[in-house]
């Protein structure tokens, strides 16, 4: 048996409490990891509470499928499938599984990478989805070149922290939108100029830049598209306000003018995988990439860990440690 947090349905925060379940079985082609740390995002709280619908065709239509949360884990291997070569017991990883707030997780190896030396459970934990999402934005849907001009809209978050370190890797240069308590730690990541949006609103500013990449989509579409240049993009990586069909539209209406506008207009769906994780191992190792850590809860207070997410307030990462 071990200790997970669990949820049978969907709902808010009050669904969530912690139990003692079974130790998963491993498949041949698996791992089990024991998790020292649980990266935990707002994805993970749509899946929790079933919102918006459309994570229900991942995680269960009317029920949870695997009612543990948490898709990001650090820790040790504690046992390996028949079928496994590339990773062995007491291997110290990272990666993604499913269900990773809890004691033990499986994970297929394609899926995880050796932790980088330098970093601690925790901070491992806070890489995969997040900064792979920052990667995946910038270097794959915005495809930043050396020298451009980059706009990060919530770059204290848990993309934003990412990406201010990744634009500025890939070579550019870099203006991150945060609030006044957060323009320090935006500096502090290697942003060229930081606005700070209690004082300044970007999309009035004269500044053009070549490449946006939204973390928020607090600004209309035709705001955002008022600060490119005429053949910038704009990245949109959030669209979840809302509900139904204005929720829709929102998450549809850049693709649907994108063939009509000489602006890129793009979404994009990032998941964990080995290459990326290599990649970002590499950007550790060179110090060019830091994660950054907003608090982190043991497994019995999950639920204080997702309010914080859910406040709006973290600055970087939120992580679960067991």
């Amino acid at each position: 048996m071990m200790k997970a947090m669990v949820y049978d349905r969907y709902g808010s925060l009050d669904v969530l409490s912690l139990r003692e379940i079974a130790v998963p079985t491993i498949k041949a082609d698996e791992v089990l990891v024991r998790t020292r740390a649980a990266g935990i995002h707002i994805g993970d709280c749509f899946l929790m509470r079933g919102s918006p619908f459309p994570v229900r065709l991942v995680a269960g239509l009317l029920r949870p499928k695997y009612g543990v949360p948490g898709l990001d884990v650090a820790g040790t291997v504690a046992a390996v499938g028949s079928k496994v070569t590339t990773l062995k017991v007491g291997d110290e990883v990272f990666g993604s599984g499913w269900g990773t707030c809890a004691e033990y997780v499986t994970a297929k190896p394609g899926h995880l990478l050796l932790k980088p030396a330098s970093l601690s459970f925790a901070e491992a934990a806070a890489l995969p989805t997040s900064a792979t999402a920052a990667l995946r934005g910038l270097r794959d849907a915005g495809q930043l070149q050396p020298g451009q001009k980059v706009l990060i809209n919530g770059a204290s978050g848990a993309v934003g922290t990412f990406a201010v370190q990744i634009a500025k890797a890939l070579g550019g240069q870099v203006t991150g939108v945060c609030s006044t308590r957060n323009v320090a730690l935006v500096q502090s990541l290697g942003a060229d100029s930081v606005i700070d949006y209690t004082q300044e609103d970007f999309t009035k500013g004269s500044a053009r830049y070549d490449l946006v990449l939204d973390n928020i989509e607090n600004h209309s579409l035709a705001a955002c598209r008022g600060v490119l240049t005429p053949n910038g993009t704009l990245i949109l990586n959030s669209g979840t306000e809302g509900t139904g069909m204005a929720m829709m539209g929102r998450l549809l209406k850049p693709l649907l003018l994108a063939p009509f506008v000489r602006h890129k207009l793009r979404r994009y769906v990032s998941a964990t995988n080995q290459a990326d994780l290599v990649t970002l191992t590499k950007l550790v190792e060179a110090g060019q990439l830091k994660p950054v850590l907003s608090q982190t809860y043991p497994l019995a207070q999950t639920r204080a860990a997702f309010a914080y997410i859910e406040s709006g307030r973290a600055q970087g990462k939120v992580v679960v440690t067991l």
